[in-house]
């Protein structure tokens, strides 16, 4: 099965872009981020032509999450956290796909930091993390995907030394990325790839692609469960360079069946 994760910086206005990908690519399972589109405006017919099917949880301008797949059943199983109930951005959806739970979801950024931005990030980073212990104690397959907005180590940002004040990479947030994976997850872009420059993300600013001078903030964290059946990982890197394409790069993973 592979399983892909791409923050699409609007899928409307990436459509072309993501309908490429999807017919280059071909993955089973796609974790879409930032739609920036209600509900009623998700492009479900263009997705539908090119093979997929999709449940989404859409927000008019700003985030905005979904999970497509190509010949298997979707069975949604959760929309949001728990643990603010006046909080009503779209940043998680979960679902059961060919056996494995899948938690696409959409880490607040948290910028500018220190600030209300940054609390929220921290809030919404605990509370990922409670539902993360459940979601192990069911003894399930389980996959977090989707933009963390952390850089866990100096290895996955350019220059990290410009990068210690940024909400992205401030040591309160790498530690709260820690205390998710130290629960039992593992990393699955570092497990196969422990000590090569990787990144995800690519501002479109300075020329930030062309100098190769990115982030690596896009995760797939596999529960033990799933860590035996990691076969494969890579970065679309060459999608960042397509007209009009978002500022990340599709990754994928891939594993090998699940048994039931």
């Amino acid at each position: 099965m592979k399983i892909a994760t791409y923050n699409v910086n609007g899928v409307n206005g990436r459509l072309p872009v993501l309908l490429r990908w999807l017919v280059e690519t071909q993955p089973d399972v796609v974790c879409l981020q930032e739609l920036k589109a209600p509900d009623e405006k998700f492009p479900l017919q263009a997705i539908n032509e090119a093979g997929y099917n999709a449940i989404w949880h859409g927000q008019k301008s700003w985030n905005g999450v979904a999970i497509l797949t190509r010949n298997l059943e979707i069975k949604e199983t959760r929309r949001g956290l728990d643990g603010e109930e006046d909080d009503l951005h779209s940043r998680y959806i979960e679902a059961m796909v060919g056996g494995v739970v899948i938690g696409c979801l959409y880490l607040p950024n948290g910028n500018p930091a220190p600030g209300p931005k940054l609390d929220y990030k921290m809030r919404w980073f605990q509370r990922l993390t409670d539902h993360a212990q459940k979601l192990l104690s069911y003894n399930l397959p389980v996959v977090l995907i989707g933009d963390y907005n952390v850089m866990p180590t100096e290895l996955d940002v350019y220059k990290p030394e410009r990068w210690v004040e940024d909400a992205l990479f401030r040591p309160e947030v790498r530690q709260a990325f820690k205390n998710l994976v130290d629960q039992g997850w593992t990393d699955a872009i570092r497990t196969l790839y422990p000590d090569q420059k990787i990144y995800t993300f690519y501002d479109y600013f300075r020329n930030a692609y062309a100098r190769d001078a990115g982030l690596r903030i896009d995760h797939f964290l596999l529960s033990p469960q799933v860590k035996p059946l990691l076969k494969a990982a890579a970065v679309d890197r060459h999608v960042r360079g397509w007209e009009k394409t978002s500022d990340h790069c599709p990754v994928w993973i891939e594993i090998a069946e699940v048994t039931q």
